[in-house]
């Protein structure tokens, strides 16, 4: 049975990652802070899902020490981990020079530098995995052409943010930014391997993001300035895709125009447009 290890499990789309994978038969490492979600989650996921196994490794990604302590806590469990979720992540809105250096700096930290950190310590495995099993498959051992039960690999979730720059989150659009180019250069790179590397982009999306980012109240979310998506609907488009091998997902008709006009206008123009909207989600 496969084992995947989704991060920012307890809440929102890591949530509803986790239960769409434990219905597909994976083994689920589930990790975030909240350690009593966790626990909850894991024992509805067995409960839900007979054969299944899934295990919780409360973390906080914002340390520097937590993805070397995880990797070597999760693989203690399970030593081969066949793919990663990098689904952990959160935003702060209001001018870059307002919002706290430590928020800004705890923010880099989740969304980028663990990311990275995981991504490396997991992925060599996964690559190994797949030589083996590709080898193994193939009578003159020779690479397997067939199409795999499940996929190896990692689906991180970046944002429609990736495709600007975006005043009064500035931070946060950049963090979104280093994940889309890195996914999209590591599924170059692996793609040789067998393995699938996925970003998934949604838009505004109902989950506790928009109350830790202070956009509880913005119009963004409340007023029918953009669609906002449910989380279980994006965490759907996410899964299909890296079920099915794909690099990029944008969920939702209006975020992919909206993603793809963006890489038609020069940068300042971008950068003027999600300014207005950023703005309207700022209180004064």
């Amino acid at each position: 049975m496969p084992q995947v290890l989704i991060t920012g499990a307890s809440t929102g789309i890591g949530r509803e990652l986790a239960i769409l994978f434990a219905k597909a038969g994976w083994d689920i490492a589930l990790t975030a802070r909240d350690e009593s979600r966790l626990a909850s989650l894991a024992k509805e996921i067995e409960r839900d899902n007979p054969g299944v196994h899934a295990s919780s490794f409360p973390a906080d990604l914002a340390r520097g020490d937590t993805p070397q302590s995880l990797f070597e806590a999760v693989t203690r469990r399970w030593p081969a981990i066949d793919a990663l979720v990098n689904n952990a992540g959160f935003g702060a809105v209001g001018p870059f020079a307002e919002i706290p250096l430590q928020a800004q700096l705890d923010m880099v930290q989740v969304n980028i530098q663990s990311l990275l950190h995981l991504t490396r310590l997991f992925l060599p495995g996964m690559i190994q995995s797949a030589k083996e099993a590709s080898g193994a498959s193939s009578p003159k051992g020779g690479p397997d052409r067939s199409t795999p039960r499940w996929r190896r690999g990692i689906l991180n979730v970046a944002s429609t943010a990736s495709f600007l720059p975006g005043p009064y989150m500035a931070a946060y659009y950049a963090t979104k930014a280093f994940v889309l180019s890195f996914s999209e250069a590591l599924a170059s790179e692996t793609a040789g391997f067998g393995l699938t590397v996925t970003a998934l982009c949604p838009g505004p999306t109902r989950t506790e993001f928009q109350h830790r980012a202070g956009l509880g109240k913005s119009p963004l979310f409340g007023g029918g300035l953009m669609p906002v998506a449910d989380a279980r609907s994006v965490a759907l488009a996410g899964y299909r895709a890296f079920s099915r091998g794909h690099r990029l997902v944008i969920p939702g008709a209006f975020n992919k125009l909206g993603a793809w006009a963006t890489r038609l206008l020069p940068l300042h123009a971008s950068a003027a447009i999600s300014a207005r909207i950023n703005r309207a989600k700022y209180p004064d």
